[in-house]
Parts: C-alpha cells; structure tokens; sequence
C-alpha cells in the first residue's frame, strides 16, 4: 500500500515537471513550449489517483485505415477502454506537442491528417517536436512516452519485427528495442503477419522481453489466431498476468513484457489466404522499391485490397 501511495506521489510529481510550461503562446518566444507534453486532464487525475490508465498508440489513426474508418475505431476503442473501468490515453505529436490523452477535436484533426502525419518512431520525436510537427506515435514512441508519464499498460493491434529477408536487409522495428529498454507493458495480437516471426521472436529474447501467449501455446500472427511458433510462456488468466507485470515492476528488469492474445476464431483470417496475400505485397513492395518506414502500411493497405477487405476488419475487430 505504501509503495503504491509512492509511487503515485512520484508520477504526480512528474506530471508537474513535465507540464510546467504553458502550452499556450503568448509570450513571443518562439521556444517556449519545445519539449512541454500535454497531459489531458482526465489522465492526470486518473494517475494522481491510481486508477487504471491504458496507453493506446496512433499510427492506427494516421496510417493504419482510412478515414472515417480510422476515427471511427479510435472513438470506439476508448469507449471499451472506458467500459472496462479505465481511462484511455491515445498519443501523438499534434503541431510540436506531445499528447498524452486527446479530445474529440483532436482525434478528429489527426484522423483527417491521415497519412499526410508523420509517422513518428523514437527517431523522429525531437525533430517532429522541434519543427512543430504533427503525426500519429508508433508502438516505439507510444511506449516512451506512456513511460514518462507513469502508465504501465499500452493496448495494440500488432507490434513491429523483424520484416522479411531482414537478415540482409537489417530492417528490424525499433518497437524490438524499445521493449527491451522500457518497462511497459504491451497487449497486442501478437506480431503482424506481414512479418518475419521467428525472427521476431529471436530478437524479442536477445533484447530480455518477456513474451506471453494469453490463453495458448502458439504465438498469434495478428490477422490468424495461429503463427505456427511456440510461445516462449503461456499464461491464462488475467490474474496471472498481473502477477508477472507486478514481479517485472519490483525485481526493476527494466525491459518490457509483450502479452499476445489471440484474434478471436470469428475475426480471425485463414492463414492461406493472408499468407498467399503477404506474398504478392511483398514482391511488389521490393519491385517499387518500396522500404523502410513506408513498406509496413504499404503492405497492410496491399494485403487489405488483395483480401477483399478482410484483413482491414480483421484490424478494425482487433
């Protein structure tokens, strides 16, 4: 109980610090409010209070599915969160500032941003910042922030890996890395099935990430509830997963915990499908020269036509 009144203490104290400075002008200095975050204030009072806060990324708005589509989902993701007895805090990056926590107003000016936001991983937080940009934050930067500001759990569709033929190509998600140096927690679907999950998996250990199937044995592969790879650990009730979050928080691992829970039967993908949809994306991505940051949702919208439409509302139920 003391801990956690500390503990509380210590992420209020944060708060302060972070959102001591205004995040209105007015005093003619163009460099006031380079590097202020903005916490909305139902978030705040949320983790003054210890209540449950779940982090939810943007990408998902910005670059994940058209609009109205990707409002839509944003508005009803946090009308689940908020159900469940939580408060919902989607972050981005909107004209140079860090949000922890957005209105209505502003879900609905980054959705209609769409893929004209930047989509910001750590790399791109102090430039985007700095030129008083705006986009949508990836798993990596969702966690760094969620981090700053003392939320622990971060709710996902499916996080980054290792893409295909990234034994050549080296391009390995910076969501890998930053699990294995920031102690939050993400629940997702496990790992996109555009990409190289083994792999993945591979990576996940060498970095120290705790990785969990909810429920089974086999990791999920975000559109289809089956991957073919054994999960590292299976845990099966949320009680137990509690209990591995607090025994990460208290040993300070420092690391991130990955819980994957499958898709459910009724909006899960057959896997020939999907799979026989990644690989015609991929070849056309590689003969477009298509890489990098813009290959994941290059592919996501490709395997989405090729699919009929099935893997965007497989997305939209996960």
């Amino acid at each position: 109980m003391a801990s956690n009144a500390l503990s509380r203490l210590a992420n209020l104290h944060r708060h302060f610090h972070i959102t001591k400075n205004s995040t209105k002008g007015g005093s003619g200095n163009e460099n006031q409010n380079v590097g202020t975050i903005k916490i909305s204030q139902d978030v705040t009072t949320a983790l003054a209070n210890g209540k449950a806060v779940v982090a939810l990324e943007s990408t998902i708005i910005s670059h994940g599915m058209p609009y109205p589509q990707n409002l839509e989902t944003a508005k009803e993701v946090e009308a689940i969160v908020r159900e469940k007895g939580a408060v919902p805090a989607t972050i981005a990056i909107l004209e140079g500032i860090p949000c922890i926590g957005l209105s209505g107003e502003e879900l609905e000016r980054l959705a209609k941003l769409g893929t004209s936001a930047r989509k910001i991983s750590r790399r791109d937080i102090a430039h985007v910042v700095a030129t008083r940009g705006s986009g949508g934050t990836t798993v990596s930067t969702t966690m760094i922030f969620a981090s700053m500001v003392g939320i622990s759990i971060f709710v996902t569709g499916g996080i980054g890996g290792v893409h295909k033929h990234g034994e050549s190509t080296m391009d390995i998600s910076s969501d890998l890395t930053e699990l294995g140096r920031t102690p939050i927690t993400v629940v997702s679907a496990g790992v996109k099935s555009i990409l190289d999950i083994p792999r993945t998996l591979e990576y996940l250990e060498t970095q120290g990430v705790s990785v969990v199937a909810y429920g089974t044995d086999d990791f999920p592969a975000f559109f289809s509830e089956k991957s073919g790879c054994k999960a590292p650990c299976q845990l099966d009730t949320p009680e137990e997963c509690a209990r591995l979050i607090e025994v990460n928080r208290k040993l300070d691992l420092k690391s991130g915990i990955l819980i994957a829970i499958p898709i459910p039967k009724e909006h899960s993908v057959s896997g020939n499908i999907i799979e026989s949809a990644i690989q015609t994306a991929l070849r056309e991505a590689s003969d477009k020269g298509i890489t990098g940051s813009a290959e994941t949702p290059y592919l996501l919208s490709r395997v989405n036509e090729l699919t009929g439409g099935a893997s965007l509302e497989s997305s939209i139920h996960l």
